[in-house]
């Protein structure tokens, strides 16, 4: 969108474009909820692409917005540290459990390393007709001739399904999972207004219950899940003496599991819904789900930032970044990078080298369950495509306030089944 356009369209003396450079503060979390952060970012990127926010919500920090210079943070964990938090904010609470996400190696790596052969591929190989099968139930169990939300009868329901299998919970405790999730990512940290006090109590519960299904997996034979893999793994079986570690790396676990996937699944019905284009050469051609997965995933950027903090004074592209900083990496800016990702506003399924983006961050922190949230994504839509000629979106979606979770809290459609 040209200046003058997108000038008019957010009028004069306010939005991104009108306000001086130095007071933009893309952090706030309303904008995400209105879905216009884009415009923020589209700004910093031509004009600031490295950015300091001096005052904010979150403190002060500097945001990288463009896709390169993202890469080159990611690939410098020497300087730019993961620890204390990847969240932009500080706990206020004093509640932030430990977790390897938020560690350097080599602890980060020896406890990463515990937990990766759930997602292994023969392990995933494994899973498929699993995903399968519950996609197929899910999908016939949905009502035709009236609308629904979508994030709670498919989303959720298929990802809330493939975690109880990843950490092998009771099945009648599977829909705890999810709401965990959702808890431990509503931090005051990330622009949430859930009550902090609360969030903590709860947190606690999920605390205790992980226990017992710690010790009971220690006492029994290794299995695949994730609790037995870290419980008998010897670099983190005495996790267990460290309960908030415990939690911090179980939670870590099920959020990556959950909003990557559930979100994406979200965005893919809406984005289609709106470029009836691309969902035309759906129809015509579902082999190109494995691709569509990727752009979904572009498109959507379930995460929309991680932080790095500056171990030392570093120079990045010219801009002196001191020892304490935090910076923020805008995973939702680099994947519209205009010099890095050729036409990144549009929503092209067929795109060339799909994969070409950060969603899944880079490095030596890129998610460790990739694979797995495309394998559900690929096989839930070639199961769509057997039974559904079109989902049709009813509204606009309810949206998550957060600048960490890009995410939909309700997403209403009708389906309309194929031709018998």
């Amino acid at each position: 969108m040209a200046d003058a356009a997108v000038e008019q369209e957010f009028g004069k003396g306010s939005g991104p474009w009108s306000m001086p450079i130095e007071q933009l503060d893309p952090s706030r979390p309303e904008y995400f909820l209105a879905n216009e952060h884009g415009e923020y970012f589209r700004r910093l990127r031509k004009e600031d692409p490295i950015h300091f926010t001096p005052q904010s919500a979150f403190g002060a920090f500097w945001s990288i917005t463009k896709f390169d210079d993202i890469v080159k943070v990611e690939t410098n964990p020497g300087v730019f540290s993961s620890e204390p938090s990847i969240i932009i904010g500080d706990a206020s609470d004093n509640f932030e459990p430990p977790m390897f996400i938020a560690m350097d190696p080599p602890v980060h790596d020896v406890q990463r390393l515990a937990a990766s052969p759930a997602v292994a591929p023969q392990r995933l190989s494994e899973l498929e007709d699993l995903i399968r099968q519950r996609a197929g139930v899910i999908l016939d169990g949905l009502p035709v001739g009236e609308s629904f939300n979508w994030v709670e009868r498919v989303s959720k329901e298929l990802t809330t399904q493939m975690l109880a299998t990843l950490f092998d919970v009771p099945w009648e405790d599977r829909y705890l999972l999810p709401y965990w999730s959702d808890i431990a990512t509503s931090a005051e940290a990330v622009g949430s207004t859930f009550d902090q006090a609360e969030r903590q109590r709860i947190m606690f519960e999920c605390l205790v219950y992980f226990q017992k299904l710690w010790v009971e997996r220690a006492a029994a034979e290794p299995k695949f899940d994730f609790i037995s893999l870290m419980a008998h793994n010897p670099q983190t079986k005495d996790m267990i003496s460290n309960p908030l570690e415990m939690v911090g790396n179980l939670m870590l676990l099920i959020v990556g599991g959950n909003d990557t996937t559930r979100n994406s699944i979200s965005g893919g019905v809406y984005f289609l819904n709106k470029n009836p284009g691309e969902y035309a050469k759906l129809k015509a051609d579902p082999s190109l789900i494995p691709n569509m997965v990727s752009e979904i995933i572009r498109y959507q950027t379930p995460l929309s930032h991680m932080r790095r903090t500056a171990k030392e004074d570093f120079v990045l592209n010219g801009k002196q970044i001191k020892k304490g900083d935090k910076v923020v990496l805008w995973y939702c800016s680099g994947n519209r990078d205009e010099t890095a990702i050729d036409n990144p506003d549009a929503f092209v399924i067929d795109r060339g080298r799909a994969r070409h983006h950060i969603s899944f961050g880079f490095g030596i922190h890129r998610c460790m369950g990739n694979r797995m949230a495309e394998m559900q994504l690929r096989v839930l839509w070639e199961e769509i495509m057997k039974r559904f000629e079109n989902i049709e979106l009813v509204q606009e979606p309810k949206r998550v306030l957060s600048n960490f979770v890009n995410g939909y809290e309700e997403l209403m459609v009708r389906v309309h089944p194929r031709a018998a």
